[in-house]
């Protein structure tokens, strides 16, 4: 099956919206089958990254739902907000010990991240030298 959204029409955001709802539930139910220790919505994500890869869905046929989603992220923080003030706890030394493994955590990630992106670039630069050299 082929999904071809590539000489479409532009989708409208709300059906880009309704399009990567369905690929987090894509996720959610191939966890649930198959008992993958994956949360669903990174099986949805590995979905659409494997159709962006082979060409079967454009980046144009979900981008302006991506971006709503990035435009609206604080609404999705808000119930992690209101945990906090119902379990005062959180902020005292609790909170503090969580705070520092959030921290320490975006930095490893953040970090590793940088160092993947820098070791890809200049594999991608020797490589690029050695066509070069070819020519």
């Amino acid at each position: 099956m082929r999904i071809d959204l590539q000489d479409r029409p532009k989708l409208s955001r709300l059906a880009q919206i309704i399009l990567l709802l369905a690929f987090w539930q894509a996720g959610e139910g191939i966890v649930r089958v198959t008992h993958l220790p994956v949360p669903g919505p990174i099986v949805g994500m590995l979905l659409v990254l494997g159709l962006f890869a082979t060409g079967r869905v454009g980046i144009g046929s979900m981008r302006r739902g991506a971006e709503w989603f990035l435009a609206e992220m604080l609404l999705f923080f808000v119930p992690a907000v209101l945990a906090v003030l119902d379990h005062r706890e959180f902020i005292g030394l609790v909170g503090l010990k969580i705070i520092a493994v959030i921290l320490v955590g975006t930095i490893i990630v953040m970090s590793v991240t940088a160092l993947a992106i820098d070791i890809g670039y200049r594999l991608m630069m020797r490589r690029e030298g050695v066509r070069h050299a070819d020519c």
